[in-house]
């Protein structure tokens, strides 16, 4: 799957699960400063990717993601893995 294609997937799930604004969503923006994600909602979305993707997302990994880019990056790697 293309970067493009998880990034697309992603912002939709951001969208539709979380009601984010499609406009606030860039690769740079953290998920609880610049999107106003708490930790549940973090939580609610690796489940949504695991869900969407067919990938599975270890906690310490999960503990990492801080921004749309680096869940991107997460997915697209667990899926060339």
């Amino acid at each position: 799957m293309e970067r493009t294609e998880i990034e697309s997937k992603l912002t939709d799930l951001l969208v539709d699960e979380l009601g984010i604004e499609r406009d606030d969503i860039r690769a740079d923006a953290t998920f609880e400063e610049d999107l106003d994600v708490d930790s549940l909602g973090v939580v609610e979305l690796l489940m949504a990717l695991e869900d969407n993707f067919g990938v599975k997302i270890p906690d310490e990994e999960a503990e990492q993601i801080t921004t749309v880019g680096e869940a991107i990056d997460l997915v697209e790697k667990k899926l060339n893995a």
